[in-house]
């Protein structure tokens, strides 16, 4: 079967957690979209692990970890992601699909000057070169991998590619142009290196379907960073949906029988735009930051702190059923335990009305939170390993939240651990 697992909201979810736990149970384990932009933070044998190029399922030699054709592949973290990897001990299986396209040099560049440009008006950026990367991508002058491979169709197109870049390098950010030869000498180099694990992705997958191989495919940031459903234009540059996974991976859509869509205790977010249930004070939310994630909330790639604010009802309602949850997994439910009360914004309040439907952005950046305060269960939950045996507060907060979801929550997380997940 083919299941995916995605999130709910604006990412750092505890995807990595929760795919690294289920690759446990799975044959393969593809990335299928995004890029260096965000990350996943594993913590098992091996100690604590930040994968950023990396499907989660590494650690586990008899999976089989493909890098998708959906992904914004960044060749030099990719490499040096899986020396990190190979050198905690661990022997990881990787296949690079020959249809992915790479993030060049200049992407990079290109990200990190226009958020210049933009001064008070950027997007928050992680400037990892990942919007430039799918502008190109689109407009048609990306380079997939398999380019690389002729030397001289590769060097012409680039030069052709180069005359833009540069016009615009000169004129718009009045910055030096960049020599076509020592970006083409660099890329070979890479190509070099990353060509033992390059292969045909999609007959890997066909024979894999036909063989009834257990397929997990993992999704990186969540659904309100869609380009197409989320908080746009304050969002990501690829579909972070479930459904993109037939696309960027190369499988049928009808294949995909289970979606696990995770959901935090609470809410976070990384960047500009719109957060209804932010928490304004700002000693409040550090308290949370500090106490939140598997060691603070902050961004696994940037190292930032993260906006925090209680659980959104109405933004995750939305982010669940837009990923088609078949399942829901609620995580890091043990930073809570603090707490006397727990508001929860359970409605939205615009323009003199209250309402339950997320909206689209405009009206959105006009709501203020509807909050409902639940009562905390003030002890630590680390360690229990059923249901039955969580404080009564704590199983009714997540009652609740399984009632507006409308959707079962199947698993809790209460701690970084593999172990420490209760399965309902």
């Amino acid at each position: 079967m083919v299941r995916a697992i995605v999130g709910a909201n604006w990412g750092d979810e505890g995807k990595g957690k929760i795919t690294d736990v289920l690759a446990g149970q799975s044959d393969v384990v593809i990335r299928f979209q995004g890029g260096s932009n965000a990350g996943h933070t594993i913590i098992n044998e091996y100690g604590k692990t930040a994968l950023h190029q990396m499907p989660s399922g590494i650690f586990y030699p008899n999976v089989t970890n493909i890098i998708g054709n959906g992904v914004a592949l960044d060749i030099e973290k990719f490499l040096d992601e899986l020396e990190t990897v190979k050198a905690k001990g661990a022997k990881p299986n990787i296949l690079v699909s020959d249809r992915v396209q790479i993030v060049m040099p200049y992407h990079v560049l290109f990200d990190v000057y226009e958020e210049e440009r933009l001064k008070g008006a950027a997007f928050g950026s992680t400037k990892s070169g990942i919007a430039p990367f799918y502008a190109d991508k689109y407009s048609k002058i990306g380079f997939e991998i398999c380019e690389l491979m002729d030397e001289d169709y590769a060097y012409k197109k680039l030069q052709r590619v180069m005359e833009v870049k540069n016009l615009l390098l000169t004129n718009l950010y009045h910055k030096d142009p960049l020599d076509v030869d020592e970006i083409f000498r660099h890329l070979m180099e890479l190509r070099d290196r990353i060509k033992p694990y390059v292969g045909n992705v999609f007959a890997f997958l066909q024979e894999a379907l036909k063989e009834n191989k257990t397929i997990l495919l993992e999704g990186q940031l969540g659904s309100l960073k869609d380009p197409d459903h989320g908080i746009y234009p304050m969002v990501t540059s690829s579909s972070t949906l479930a459904g993109y996974g037939a696309i960027g991976a190369g499988l049928p859509p009808y294949e995909i029988k289970d979606i696990i869509v995770i959901t935090k205790a609470y809410s976070s977010a990384v960047g500009g735009g719109a957060f209804v249930s932010e928490i304004l004070d700002e000693e409040k939310a550090q308290e949370l930051r500090l106490r939140g994630g598997d060691g603070g909330e902050f961004g696994a790639t940037t190292g930032r702190p993260r906006r925090m604010g209680w659980y959104d009802c109405v933004a995750s309602r939305y982010g669940v059923k837009v990923q088609g949850a078949t399942q829901v997994c609620l995580t890091v439910v043990d930073a809570l335990g603090y707490l006397d009360e727990i508001p929860v914004c359970v409605g939205y309040e615009v323009d003199g009305k209250v309402i339950r439907d997320f909206p689209t952005t405009p009206t959105l950046e006009r709501c203020k939170p509807v909050l409902k305060v639940l009562p905390g269960w003030k002890c630590d939950i680390r360690g229990i390993k059923k249901y039955e045996d969580l404080p009564a507060n704590c199983r009714a907060y997540i009652e609740f939240i399984e009632r507006e979801l409308e959707t079962p929550i199947t698993m809790v997380s209460n701690g970084p651990r593999r172990d420490e997940l209760i399965y309902r």
